[in-house]
């Protein structure tokens, strides 16, 4: 199989999402995914961005971070990448289904603090593809520069559940899932309308977020949590130092509305159903660069 040349693509305006998540819906049903498939090689990169900071405020609200500083919270670039990430996706050269794509992990490096007024220039990259047990998993790179110096990257997968030969994990493979639950610092209730207010804030509209009604098309009993909503809360509880590396897994989906419990220690931090004490999400903090 031949592969396209990487090329670089510079905008001059932030996507729209609201047709790209359209579009992407579209052309689902044709997809066929697979790990050794082919996928758009295009670097994308808006230059001369700034933060809208009521946009910005909306989403500190939203997640329990502080509102009024002037420098960025350590998830908040990924919501700058975002359009970007789904113009990608939701290309007619990318061989995953974007319906029913489901976000797995984040990795986050800040280098500095990041603020709020100055101005910035994304990009975004399908780094690759790789076979998961559950069928293929994409990785997506943004990273933010300010004039000349990278300040911020993350990797992000993203997972297309199909058939697949790959065993499933041994006993003892997953360490994270069978560890014992952290000291338990604070329990949140969490509404119904979670999903829909992080969704204005960061314009990430999936209709699994949104209604119970739609969240059922795609067989989910009720609304689910976005996955970075969650991990942006748990940053705002546990704080990051100014340069600092984050790493979080999805584990399994948060549904609202619903009362979930956050644990934290040594750096560690995770969501577990209060009742049942279901992992849902599990993560990390580490000064950059490690000491």
């Amino acid at each position: 199989m031949t592969t396209a040349a990487p090329t670089t693509s510079t905008l001059t305006g932030v996507p729209a999402l609201t047709p790209l998540l359209a579009r992407g819906a579209l052309l689902s049903p044709l997809r066929r995914p697979r790990p050794d498939a082919d996928f758009p090689r295009a670097r994308l990169v808006l230059p001369g961005l700034r933060v809208d900071l009521a946009r910005l405020a909306a989403y500190e609200r939203a997640c329990g971070f502080p509102t009024g500083a002037d420098a960025l919270p350590p998830t908040y670039p990924h919501v700058l990448g975002f359009p970007l990430a789904m113009r990608l996706m939701s290309g007619r050269d990318f061989p995953l289904p974007l319906l029913g794509l489901v976000h797995t992990s984040i990795g986050i490096t800040r280098r500095a603090a990041l603020p709020a007024t100055a101005e910035y220039e994304l990009t975004v990259y399908v780094e690759g593809l790789a076979p998961h047990r559950r069928g293929t998993e994409a990785t997506v790179v943004t990273e933010v520069r300010a004039g000349a110096d990278l300040v911020w990257e993350s990797r992000s997968t993203y997972l297309a559940r199909h058939r697949t030969t790959a065993r499933p994990p041994a006993a003892g493979e997953d360490p994270a899932g069978e560890r014992d639950p952290l000291p338990a610092r604070a329990e949140w209730r969490l509404a119904g309308d979670v999903g829909r207010r992080y969704g204005a804030a960061s314009g990430d509209r999936n209709p699994i977020h949104l209604h119970p009604l739609t969240a059922r098309l795609f067989g989910f009993p009720r609304a689910i949590a976005h996955g970075m909503w969650t991990v942006a809360r748990c940053l705002a509880e546990h704080g990051t130092p100014d340069a600092a590396v984050v790493r979080a897994e999805f584990r399994a989906p948060v549904l609202l509305p619903g009362t979930v419990t956050y644990g934290a220690e040594d750096g560690r931090f995770e969501l577990r159903g209060a009742r049942e004490g279901r992992l849902h999400l599990s993560g990390e903090v580490a000064p950059y660069p490690a000491a």
